[in-house]
Order: C-alpha cells, then sequence, then structure tokens
C-alpha cells in the first residue's frame, strides 16, 4: 500500500531551480541554464525548500520533490545490475532527509570516517556526483521510494 501526504505545487521557477539540481549540479550552474542571477536561484530555492516540508537540504528538497510529484520523476532505470551493499543502502534515506555525516553517526552507530567511506563508495556505485544527485540515481534504481520519502516525514510512529 502506498501512503501518501499530499501533493505540494512549486511556482514554476521553484521547480525549474529544484529540478536543476536532479543532475548534480551547482546552484551556479542551474542559474546559468536558467538564464537568471544565483541569487534569485538561490531564492526560489528557499521558497521551493519551504513548500516541501521545510527541508533544508538540496538532496531533501530532491526527495520530498519526487514523493510528492512536485518535481518531475526521473526515468527508472533496471535495479539488477545494481549491486550496493547493506551499509551503502542504509545511508539512502538519512541522505534523503537531509541528514550531514555527523547526523548520521547516532543513526548508524558508526564512526564519521566509516560513514564517510560509505557515502563515497554510495557516490561511485551510483556514479552521483553529490548527495543530491545520490538521491536521484537512488530514485532511479528504485533504492529509494515515495512510501521511504513519506515514512520519514511522518517521523517514528509508523
Amino acid at each position: 500500500m502506498t501512503m501518501s501526504i499530499g501533493r505540494v505545487i512549486l511556482a514554476p521557477r521553484e521547480r525549474q531551480v529544484v529540478e536543476g539540481l536532479a543532475d548534480g549540479s551547482t546552484l551556479a550552474t542551474v542559474a546559468r541554464n536558467l538564464k537568471i542571477r544565483e541569487v534569485t536561484a538561490a531564492g526560489y530555492l528557499r521558497l521551493g525548500k519551504r513548500k516541501l516540508h521545510g527541508v533544508s537540504e538540496n538532496a531533501a528538497a530532491l526527495a520530498v520533490g519526487y514523493a510528492t510529484q512536485a518535481i518531475t520523476r526521473p526515468e527508472l532505470l533496471d535495479p539488477e545490475g545494481l549491486d550496493l551493499s547493506r551499509e551503502q543502502r542504509n545511508l539512502v534515506p538519512l541522505i534523503a532527509r537531509g541528514m550531514t555525516t555527523a547526523q548520521m553517526v547516532p543513526e548508524l552507530k558508526q564512526p564519521v570516517q566509516i560513514i564517510r567511506r560509505y557515502g563515497r563508495e554510495l557516490q561511485q556505485s551510483l556514479r552521483a556526483k553529490n548527495w543530491a544527485h545520490v538521491v536521484t540515481r537512488a530514485w532511479q534504481y528504485q533504492v529509494l521510494t515515495a512510501d521511504h520519502v513519506i515514512a520519514s516525514l511522518r517521523g517514528p510512529q509508523c
């Protein structure tokens, strides 16, 4: 059964800026591609994040955007050839929640250096440029789903 939290509607520019981050682009690159100033793009991103359940990190904005269909979901890829370790898979929902490596330490009960190593390995395995791109690639390979994101938004009572 698929959980739901309702659809989020972003203004066109908010949507364009958030979607522009999906391929691992920096905000400066997104702004340049949209032919707007970086400070303007930052403003649209801030407004979009507020609508996307008040998330603060770009990775979380993409995760919530995909889950709520506020942004275009990426094309799904066959997960058959994807070989992620359990440790790498455990990072995905935390990245999607916008957690930093330091914030993951108590959750995973692992030293920060180990979590960083798993994070680098995850990025390499998914061929991702940054955490936001990890979210997109994890979504494409169905390692991250709307149900995962919605459950994290609802909190531990689920």
